[in-house]
């Protein structure tokens, strides 16, 4: 086995990787996708954590020369940032051994995921993206949802990142042109816009492992997000289920489904799904590690995580099937109710004596001018909860809500 990992864009929770593969005796190697990590990720980029950088400059194939001398079996994403590259450095390094070539985009551009549904007869959200108003108003009225609540985000966005909800017979092309040729979070101009009819229902996260085209689950969550205006997605909460909670069955089958229609034949799968009343539909779907602290909680309710899944199966060889819910775990993200100066960071004092309490952070320091919350990069500050009783993190986490209500946010 070659003693070298190469990871691409090394980013958010895919910084984990690093250590990781070092513990199983492997060397990490760093790709870039760019000169520099889009601006959402510059905290978590840590070079001096590989034995070497490389940078992709414009050539695929300039570039996989330079990693030939690896002698690599295998390259893994780190990131959304890095998922295109990945495909396209594995293809050329170790053919057939990545996820299906032909289908990259739909693992990446939420428009291609549901083309991908769509061809392989997999019920999914309707849909349309374009640079030109005028064929999406046709589209609208093609498929009757003008006046209905709708549903706008670029196409090659992350973690609620520009996404707005219109309300019945709101301005929907006020909305259109806010994300039109913007530059997002991930530093991508957004040619196109993405219009989705809306999804009523619970938001459920499916974290899998894949091998060979077989998938595994790693966890399932249940989300609970908020609105402020029009911008949704706005995390709130997430909390851990056991492989035998009723949803379960319910949204995995169909998850493999989508995993299947996207090509996703080895490695980590990401997945966001909505249960609706007509079943299970899907938000998104990413082929890297879940995001936004995700690894650290995972493993602390499931013992496991993307992350350890990857390592083993990439340098141990062992593949697991399913996974257990060790703790009873909630993720808290809370909010900064607009942009302002943060006064009161002591009002979190105390909170390590709750009974479930197991980790915070808070992402800024006293008096420091916060961005309002609206989406998962512009958190205020992240709780995890834990305990062996549900009602006890019930109760904490009201405890939590109290304290993030007392917040001050003074205006610049």
């Amino acid at each position: 086995m070659s003693k070298y990992t190469i990871i691409v864009d090394p980013l958010s929770t895919g910084q984990e990787y690093a250590a990781a593969f070092k513990e199983a005796g492997q060397t990490p190697v760093a790709v870039l996708s760019a000169a520099e990590p889009p601006p959402a990720y510059t905290a978590s980029w840590h070079p001096e954590d590989f034995s070497q950088v490389h940078y992709f400059t414009g050539d695929v194939e300039a570039l996989a020369d330079q990693l030939r001398v690896y002698e690599p079996e295998y390259l893994v994403p780190g990131a959304e940032s890095g998922v295109e590259l990945c495909d396209q450095l594995t293809e050329i390094l170790v053919p057939g051994s990545g996820n299906v070539p032909a289908l990259a985009s739909a693992r990446r551009d939420k428009w291609q995921m549901a083309e991908a549904l769509a061809v392989a007869g997999v019920p999914h959200l309707r849909q349309v993206c374009t640079s030109d108003p005028v064929v999406a108003e046709q589209w609208l009225k093609e498929n009757d949802l003008l006046g209905r609540r709708l549903v706008i985000k670029p196409p090659k966005s992350a973690a609620g990142d520009e996404v707005y909800i219109v309300f019945e017979d709101g301005d929907w092309r006020e909305r259109f042109d806010r994300v039109l040729g913007r530059t997002n979070k991930l530093n991508l101009r957004n040619d196109e816009v993405l219009i989705q009819e809306y999804a009523e229902g619970t938001e459920y996260l499916v974290d899998s492992y894949t091998v060979d085209g077989k998938h595994s689950l790693v966890d399932v969550c249940r989300y609970t997000k908020t609105s402020r205006g029009d911008k949704i997605g706005i995390y709130r909460r997430i909390d851990f289920l056991a492989p035998d909670d009723p949803e379960v069955p319910e949204i995995w089958p169909y998850t493999q489904q989508v995993l299947d229609a996207v090509g996703i034949r080895t490695g980590c799968g990401h997945s966001e799904v909505m249960l609706t009343a007509d079943g299970p539909r899907l938000i998104e779907v990413a082929a890297r590690p879940a995001g936004g602290g995700h690894q650290l909680i995972s493993e602390l309710a499931t013992g496991d995580n993307h992350i350890k899944r990857t390592v083993a199966h990439r340098v141990h060889g062992q593949v697991r099937e399913n996974f257990d819910l060790v703790h009873h775990t909630r993720g808290i993200f809370i909010s900064a109710p607009s942009e302002g100066y943060f006064r009161n960071r002591e009002v979190f004092d105390g909170i390590e004596s709750l009974k479930s309490f197991h980790w915070m952070k808070i992402l800024h320091d006293e008096n420091a001018i916060v961005p309002e919350t609206v989406d998962l990069f512009t958190c205020l500050a992240w709780v995890i909860l834990t305990h062996t009783n549900p009602q006890t993190l019930d109760e904490d986490y009201q405890r939590v809500l109290a304290m993030e209500q007392a917040i001050r946010i003074d205006t610049p």
